[in-house]
């Protein structure tokens, strides 16, 4: 039997969600319910601080990018809680125009599950006309339901009145409100939060978000709004690169999907941590070495002053494969120009040339199809990945002959070539979430 599950969603992006989920998750653990989470969507941040509110793993979900065995699989993972609470990402409907059931959007991972909603509406700025907006999420959708909502920014008594009148008047219950409070921001840089591990204090201030829970939102009637299952799923994990993976582990590197790492372990992968900010090369006795995402160019002068690390990766490379997603593909690399127009040597083990200076974002689903075999696949082999970075590529594109994939959006439209593959060392900028996609 599957947990019952909740997921918090809002009508747009900013709203507070993050908030709310994590001052639930931690107010509920202190209760002594095991809590389990899940993010939906393609987000590498938040599940870590849903980690450190409920002390157990949170995956991601996502309709668009995860076929359906993997979706249930992960989804079942959290069988052995008492409840799950989803966190929704961007607002409850928006997603990618794709099949049905398959937009990526939170409302998706509802309607499968059977997940009511909570919906966090950020009130500041209007009262009764906040209950026409929850009106109309309500309303939108029928495969899914609003079982209440939680006031967010609130500015005072009389506000939180004239905005429960308004919902009261829409027959959408109100299950808490949270005041208008600049503390109970998390920090956040160009990517998002700051990340769990650098956030000063962050058991305190998950603390602190319980007890504004236990004051402001009724916790009971929350739980009872609890309900749906996840149907047995045969799906697996996705497979490991190699047996012994070395993993790039520090500030600088960090953004690598929970359900990869609990795959490959799984799997009976052993993943091995450096830092290459410590000055540490991939372990010797590995056989393959992995470079997630994170925050490189924040960190450019100290990775190129980082020799042992350096040495050991181009060593390293000569005989095994290295992989490079995002800005470990940055660091792979001839140069990293930072956000101040300083240009670093980083690996030079691809012939690319990279940018935080010259910043445009880049976000959107990609999916994949590898134009030579490597660690991730056999040549044409189908992936579906995520990008979101602001830096660019200085460098030419890479000819289809040393072209990492060819590379579509979520509507199928053509994006030509990505990345970079030179001998058993590749990279590009999308984070893979999944080798098996519908």
């Amino acid at each position: 039997m599957s947990a019952p599950g909740l997921l918090v969603a809002a009508p747009r992006s900013s709203s507070g969600k993050t908030t709310v989920t994590l001052a639930l998750m931690r107010a509920l653990t202190r209760r002594g319910l095991r809590v389990r989470g899940a993010k939906c969507g393609p987000d590498y941040i938040d599940p870590a601080f849903h980690q450190a509110a409920t002390g157990h793993p949170s995956f991601n979900l996502d309709s668009f990018a995860m076929a359906t065995p993997l979706l249930d699989a992960l989804a079942g993972a959290t069988a052995a809680a008492d409840l799950v609470i989803a966190e929704g990402s961007m607002g409850l409907f928006d997603g990618v125009r794709a099949a049905e059931n398959r937009t990526g959007a939170n409302a998706d991972i509802a309607a499968r599950y059977g997940w009511p909603v909570v919906l966090v509406v950020d009130v500041s700025g209007a009262a009764q006309s906040a209950a026409a907006v929850a009106l109309g999420c309500s309303l939108y959708d029928p495969r899914i339901r609003i079982a209440g909502v939680i006031l967010n920014k609130v500015a005072s008594a009389r506000h939180r009145r004239l905005v429960e009148a308004g919902m009261e008047r829409a027959g959408l219950p109100v299950l808490g409100a949270l005041m208008r409070d600049a503390q109970l921001v998390l920090p956040e840089r160009h990517l998002g939060l700051v990340q769990a591990g650098e956030t000063a204090d962050l058991a305190a201030r998950l603390d602190r978000l319980a007890d504004l829970a236990e004051a402001g939102i009724d916790l009971d009637a929350v739980t009872a709004c609890a309900g749906g299952a996840v149907p047995a799923s045969g799906g697996q994990l996705p497979r490991p690169p190699g047996q012994r993976v070395a993993v790039a582990r520090d500030a600088a590197f960090s953004f690598l999907y929970p359900h990869l790492e609990t795959g490959w372990r799984m799997a009976g992968a052993e993943l091995v941590p450096f830092s290459p900010l410590a000055d540490e090369g991939p372990p010797e006795d590995c056989d393959v070495c992995w470079l997630p995402g994170g925050y490189p160019e924040l960190h450019a002068g100290r990775i190129a002053g980082a020799a042992r690390f350096l040495d050991g990766l181009r060593r390293f490379a000569r005989t095994r494969p290295v992989h490079g997603e995002c800005g470990g593909y940055m660091v792979l690399g001839q140069t990293l120009q930072d956000a101040d127009g300083a240009t670093h040597p980083m690996a030079g083990l691809l012939p690319v040339a990279t940018s935080y200076h010259r910043r445009k974002l880049h976000l959107g689903y990609r999916v994949a199809r590898l134009c030579g075999s490597g660690m991730l696949g056999a040549a044409g082999a189908r992936l579906v990945g995520h990008e979101f970075h602001y830096a660019s590529e200085l460098s030419p594109i890479a000819p289809e002959a040393t072209a990492l994939a060819r590379v579509s959006d979520a509507e199928g439209v053509d994006l030509g070539l990505a990345g970079h593959r030179v001998g058993p060392v590749t990279g590009s900028f999308f984070h893979l979430i999944a080798t098996d996609p519908p």
